[in-house]
């Protein structure tokens, strides 16, 4: 999604997408080094910012602008998958000691950033509160033209046909693979150690089935239909 956003502003001109770092052009407000990035920002670069933060840390603030939100979630299981593989590269975030364990914590929601469950209905029982547009890792994957038109209409930066092409081509999961100012390989071995896994390592959807046995799937789904079974939400992913 930073890439996608900077691409919808970035009106054709490419030298911020093939210069700076994802994390320069859209930062991350948790990140120390925020002050910092956000004084370097360019006047005429837009004001995007990015984040895991929960809504009750964040939502206050939102309220009382006009921001416009983009939310985006994933199926659980594919985010507890990528979460798994990125807690085994950066050296910031502790050596999961099996995938069985990470899954518990996920479930209990012990981990970094806390319940997925509660992040996402946190931020979508809001909707009605905040300019906010929920979208998804899926229909971002499945139908990713009509879902950056989507966007692109939401933020009121129309695209044409030809911009939209321009999008496609520099969001492509091949594009930002070899990229070096979205794969995060500018990075030091301390911090992310590239060796042990890639940071984009698939790009695609249900990747969890290599990874979850039927006793693990078995018990997420139990945990998923109490959390989440009467939540009134509309979401646009199985279980199964």
């Amino acid at each position: 999604m930073q890439q996608v956003l900077s691409l919808i502003f970035c009106e054709g001109h490419l030298w911020p997408i093939h210069h700076l770092p994802n994390w320069a052009r859209v930062p991350w407000i948790e990140q120390i080094s925020f002050s910092q990035v956000f004084q370097e920002l360019r006047s005429s670069w837009p004001r995007l910012f990015t984040s895991h933060l929960s809504a009750k840390v964040l939502a206050p603030a939102l309220m009382k602008s006009k921001v416009k939100v983009v939310y985006m979630a994933r199926n659980p299981k594919d985010t507890l998958v990528s979460f798994y593989h990125f807690h085994r590269i950066a050296g910031f975030m502790p050596d999961p000691s099996s995938f069985e364990d990470f899954v518990d914590e996920f479930l209990e929601g012990t981990g970094f950033f806390g319940s997925w469950f509660d992040h996402v209905k946190g931020w979508l029982g809001l909707q009605k509160d905040l300019n906010l547009l929920f979208v998804t890792y899926e229909e971002l994957h499945q139908e990713p033209r009509r879902t950056i038109q989507k966007l692109s209409e939401f933020l009121e930066h129309p695209l044409r046909p030809e911009e939209e092409d321009v999008v496609l081509q520099h969001c492509s999961f091949s594009f930002m693979s070899q990229s070096n100012m979205v794969n995060y390989s500018v990075l030091s071995n301390e911090i992310m150690d590239q060796r042990k896994g890639k940071f984009l390592r698939k790009g695609v959807v249900g990747d969890w089935r290599e990874h979850f046995t039927p006793e693990l799937n078995k018990k997420f789904n139990a945990v998923y239909q109490s959390k989440m079974g009467d939540s009134g939400l509309c979401l646009p992913w199985t279980m199964d």
